[in-house]
């Protein structure tokens, strides 16, 4: 019998400060416009004092549970994508397994920066399809805002805090494309290019948790060309192409490499999911917390086809193909 792991809710959280471009005016030389049009990013949300990225993930958690009508213990795991976790260890994942009163199963963080949430549903849907697990919640959640540097006008205007979360479930498929749930993964990393996009503090370096550096017109010409490809070997995989795609949820960078991609795949804009204008580039929660806004916006409609394509540090990039 063929397995497919199935997405059975959805749900996201965003911290109550929110944060417009106007904001950065005096700390750095930008301006409002200037960053809108150079991102298409008009606002974003920061974490308050005291807020971790395992709060955030468990109220995105919360939600998600609610919207697939299920509690915490029908879980089996909890899979967490985050490059910011409350503490070097235990994995923020097992955090929020105690904050969703959760004693059962297993949790762990899955790192891959900006890529992070497609590598966690891989390793989800692995799981499932390995009969491992029935149920896996997969978060991404993060909190950049510790990690910019302030003082650098092409980093910290960019990235904003948040969480995002979806609930799989096993369920059983035809193995046809038709069939809700994974339909295809595809992943790739080049450690080659970590000078392009890191930060600049770690355990067994500094001792610190650094900064974040980026080099942002080299990542930007990676980005536009290994999304589209890792997007279409992805559809190819599940026999399926560009044009029957119903949205692209992608990774929220900025618009222009968001634009740029759906070019470069024949998909037009009305056609993808874009919520850079509201949370900036939430890393590893970008892509679970567009498909919450998307389903809430009426956008995403059981039966829809989806792609997920994202890309980050590393360079770690990957897509998902997946049918609501």
């Amino acid at each position: 019998m063929t397995m497919r792991a199935v997405v059975r809710g959805v749900g996201h959280y965003l911290p109550d400060r929110v944060v417009p471009n106007s904001w950065f005016e005096d700390k750095v030389e930008t301006t409002d416009e200037w960053i809108r049009t150079r991102t298409g990013i008009e606002r974003r949300h920061f974490a308050a004092d005291g807020q971790t990225t395992s709060d955030m993930a468990a109220a995105a958690g919360r939600n998600a549970l609610a919207d697939a009508g299920i509690a915490a213990a029908d879980l089996d795991a909890i899979i967490l994508a985050t490059s910011t976790a409350d503490l070097t260890f235990p994995s923020a994942a097992t955090m929020v397994q105690a904050k969703l009163g959760l004693k059962t199963g297993f949790a762990f963080d899955v790192q891959a920066v900006c890529a992070g949430f497609v590598f966690a549903l891989a390793n989800a849907n692995a799981l499932i399809l390995s009969g491992q697990a029935r149920r896996v919640m997969v978060i991404g959640a993060e909190t950049f805002s510790r990690i910019l540097d302030f003082t650098d006008r092409g980093t910290c205007v960019l990235f904003g805090d948040g969480a995002g979360a979806v609930v799989l479930e096993g369920a059983p498929a035809t193995g046809t494309s038709a069939d809700r749930g994974i339909l295809a993964t595809d992943l790739h990393s080049d450690g080659s290019y970590r000078e392009l996009l890191y930060v600049d503090g770690g355990v067994s370096t500094t001792g610190t948790s650094g900064h974040l550096k980026m080099q942002g017109n080299a990542v930007f010409r990676h980005a536009v060309e290994k999304l589209a490809d890792t997007a279409h070997a992805a559809l190819a995989k599940a026999m399926l192409t560009p044009a029957e795609v119903d949205w692209i949820v992608p990774h929220q960078a900025n618009l222009r490499i968001i634009t740029a991609t759906a070019s470069r795949m024949d998909v037009p804009m009305e056609r993808v999911v874009v919520t850079v204008q509201d949370h900036g580039n939430t890393s590893a929660a970008s892509i679970p917390l567009a498909l919450s806004v998307g389903k809430a916006r009426g956008q995403i409609k059981t039966g829809d086809l989806i792609v997920t394509e994202a890309i980050g540090g590393g360079l770690a990039w990957g897509s998902v193909v997946l049918r609501w």
